[in-house]
């Protein structure tokens, strides 16, 4: 697989509303299911799309994403209050252990994925947290997304995530993605 990151040239890209065929709002936030009170980080927030539909319903909310280029064009777009940018790889993030409520990933699961990472990720999400991975799907047609060597299917994601000690609670397959829902 290769893990490569979106071109912050294209940035502007990230932006298209038309995002929301693939992972609604709604579908979003249901899968999250966040409180007021909660800590979630979004990994891989490029320019921070899906960060600002999470944003309003936490207390604090991470934006990470390993290119501090895609944080200039998220604080250039405009950030809510609550959201903190961190530039970091998900195999390194300068969170403490179980810091977060829930963390989720939308179309970048296949930038990071491996074993590091999703060490990292039951490191930071607390017993009981929440982890939302929608990415491209290896069964897709190819029509969007990146090549189709560099995807996942969603077995892969299950499998990945249960060796790191999570529990699927959904997984789903869609015509291009996949979703997978997981607690530690």
């Amino acid at each position: 697989m290769g893990f490569h990151t979106f071109d912050v040239e294209r940035a502007e890209a990230l932006e298209d509303a038309g995002r929301y065929r693939f992972c609604s709002r709604e579908e979003l936030l249901g899968a999250i299911d966040p409180s007021a009170d909660d800590v979630v980080a979004d990994v891989g927030s490029g320019t921070g799309f899906y960060t600002d539909e999470v944003a309003p319903f936490v207390e604090r909310m991470y934006a990470v994403d390993v290119q501090p280029e895609m944080h200039e064009h998220y604080r250039e777009k405009g950030a809510p209050e609550n959201v903190e940018f961190v530039t970091a790889g998900a195999t390194s993030l300068p969170l403490s252990d179980d810091e977060l409520d829930a963390a989720f990933s939308t179309m970048t699961y296949h930038e990071f994925a491996d074993d590091a990472a999703l060490e990292e990720l039951a490191r930071v999400v607390r017993p009981g947290g929440r982890v939302v991975t929608l990415d491209w799907s290896r069964s897709g047609t190819g029509d969007d997304g990146p090549p189709m060597d560099e995807r996942f299917a969603l077995g892969d994601a299950v499998d990945a995530f249960e060796s790191a000690g999570f529990t699927t609670v959904r997984g789903e397959t869609r015509k291009e993605t996949f979703v997978h829902v997981c607690t530690r």
